[in-house]
């Protein structure tokens, strides 16, 4: 099992870092991740448990939303076709002296043998560039 971790302080209060990250079709217009919908609404928000968010760049990607404990924490899993086997992915916030500390954690195995190293690294990478295109443009897209 691999494990990505990749923190970034927001200096923003906890409960709208965590509208606003989970405002799932906002990512469009600040996450550089291509066009982002809901297909299916949660509960007990639109945004919450059983959501399925799809993020389309060329390719599509579903996510489902597993738990949604507002304001401190949510997980996702990958669903349909993916390289991923056993993907679990969490997002956690925390009260910080200058803001909110959010910490984007997942665990995986890759179905492509040899090629999990190489997966955590680009997960290092897409997560570390989207929380700090988040700090910068995604509490002003409200």
């Amino acid at each position: 099992m691999r494990n990505v971790e990749v923190e970034r302080i927001v200096e923003a209060p906890i409960e709208e870092v965590f509208r606003r990250y989970t405002d799932h079709a906002a990512w469009s217009s600040w996450a550089g991740l291509g066009k982002v919908t809901r297909e299916r609404d949660g509960a007990p928000s639109k945004n919450g448990v059983g959501c399925i968010r799809v993020f389309n760049n060329g390719l599509k990607m579903r996510e489902e939303i597993v738990s949604f404990d507002e304001p401190t924490r949510m997980t996702y899993r990958i669903v349909g076709f993916s390289p991923l086997r056993g993907h679990l992915g969490e997002v956690t916030f925390e009260p910080h002296e200058t803001g909110t500390r959010v910490v984007w954690r997942c665990q995986f195995d890759s179905r492509i043998p040899f090629t999990g190293a190489a997966i955590e690294r680009a997960l290092v990478k897409l997560f570390t560039v989207t929380l700090s295109r988040f700090a910068r443009h995604g509490l002003a897209a409200s």
